[in-house]
């Protein structure tokens, strides 16, 4: 966890609902795809990966970050929701590494903007977490593409908290 204490991290998480991003009127409209099952992959032992999306239904960088995944290969079901608060708390989301949207893929929760390959690295070594996040919405991942590109990393999480950088980009 080197880094999950520095003063930019801080920063991002003091904007806690992270409204700005997600907000209406936000990037993009909501495609006609969200809520429907997309291309599959396989995974290793030969059933397809589905990836459950919590997103605010009006949040562009959640649909952004689905299209990631569906290009990746994975399944994705959206699951609009104007309480993801609750979800978040269902899901025993550590606060300090809290983003927009929340996922659950085969026993895992996946915070925020996490590469695929990072989420395929999780399914295949099956650590003993409760999942993996990307706090915040750095610029560079997954859903925030733009004109820079900000390292940042992924956390694994258990029930007690944050425990390990799991991946750094």
């Amino acid at each position: 966890m080197r880094n999950l204490r520095r003063a930019p991290v801080l920063a991002l998480l003091a904007l806690a609902p992270l409204a700005a991003a997600c907000a209406p009127g936000g990037d993009d409209a909501v495609p006609e795809s969200v809520g429907k099952v997309a291309a599959a992959t396989p995974a290793a032992n030969g059933q397809t990966v589905t990836v459950t999306v919590y997103k605010s239904p009006t949040c562009g960088c959640c649909t952004k970050w689905e299209e990631h995944l569906r290009e990746n290969g994975f399944n994705v079901v959206s699951v609009p929701r104007d309480d993801m608060n609750a979800i978040k708390r269902e899901h025993g989301i550590p606060q300090g590494l809290q983003s927009c949207h929340t996922a659950l893929v085969n026993g895992y929760a996946v915070e925020g903007h996490v590469p695929a390959d990072v989420i395929r690295k999780l399914l295949t070594e099956r650590p003993r977490v409760k999942g993996v996040a990307v706090p915040g919405m750095p610029m560079g991942s997954p859903g925030m593409e733009g004109p820079t590109k900000d390292e940042y990393e992924v956390y694994t999480f258990d029930a007690t908290g944050p425990k390990d950088v799991y991946a750094v980009r």
